[in-house]
């Protein structure tokens, strides 16, 4: 009996825009007084209307500079993460009508491979280019449960996006953000499947792996196991292959590895098990 191939499986993303820009304030940005002429000076204003009188008494010149200073500083802290570069934070949160554009045209692609592959390079290099907010990129990519999530690979690029072309065969990776497992596989119909299994580290946008078990199965004959690495537990890190991802929904996934090249994957349906 043949192995079975993974069938694209389009699921709908609620969202792809990046949340709305927030003014920050930034160290430019303070209240002008008027200064004092003469210090020490005390000042006595009387604002009448009706029978209602409002006194206001500025004692000394040094308490309203004092003021001044302390008004900058709340300004100058409002809002901010002191971890994140101001520019980086308005970058993540503006909302970028070309990047939505370009998503669109990947689905297209994903679903038809009738798009050129000039249009697809295009619209990699401008999500790249978008640096948008990877806070839900794990959870979209693997799932709040194992055993994951699957995605097709669908096109890759070599590390100067100048070329490019779609996958010509079945390629599929599987992650489980539950027990931090990746799993890439090869299928090729009857003739079997070959699957390299692992764990992975994420930080911010980049998941590193390491892979410990090799699973090969050849036409009907019954699969065998290859295990990597003996009881190695070492953290995945850069020194090991990774992924940085640029993109991802709950339908398509856009990353660059460590060699350089750019791919972009779409979500499928669950590939059965040996």
């Amino acid at each position: 009996m043949g192995s079975p191939t993974p069938s694209i499986h389009m699921f709908s993303s609620k969202s792809s825009s990046p949340s709305p820009s927030l003014f920050i304030p930034t160290a430019n940005a303070s209240l002008s007084f008027p200064k004092p002429s003469n210090p020490p000076l005390t000042t006595h204003l009387h604002l009448k209307r009706t029978h209602t009188s409002l006194h206001l008494k500025t004692t000394s010149a040094t308490a309203l500079r004092l003021s001044t200073a302390k008004t900058r500083a709340t300004l100058d802290e409002a809002g901010q993460d002191t971890n994140t570069p101001l520019l980086v934070q308005q970058e993540e949160q503006k909302p970028n009508k070309e990047v939505d554009e370009c998503v669109k045209l990947l689905k297209n692609a994903a679903k038809t491979r009738r798009i050129a592959a000039k249009e697809v390079l295009s619209a990699l290099v401008v999500i790249e280019k978008a640096k948008l907010d990877p806070s839900r990129f794990l959870e979209t990519l693997g799932g709040l449960k194992s055993p994951g999530r699957t995605w097709m690979l669908i096109f890759t690029a070599k590390n100067d996006l100048k070329s490019g072309t779609y996958f010509p065969i079945t390629a599929v990776q599987r992650f489980d953000a539950a027990a931090k497992r990746i799993e890439n596989g090869v299928y090729l119909g009857p003739l079997g499947r070959l699957t390299f299994e692992g764990r992975f580290s994420w930080k911010k946008r980049i998941l590193a792996f390491i892979f410990e078990r090799m699973r090969i199965k050849i036409g009907p004959f019954y699969p065998f196991e290859i295990q990597f690495g003996g009881k190695d537990e070492t953290e995945p890190s850069t020194k090991n292959p990774f992924f940085i991802w640029f993109y991802i929904d709950d339908e398509i996934a856009v990353a660059r590895g460590k060699s350089g090249g750019t791919a972009f994957w779409c979500r499928c349906r669950q590939v059965s098990s040996f």
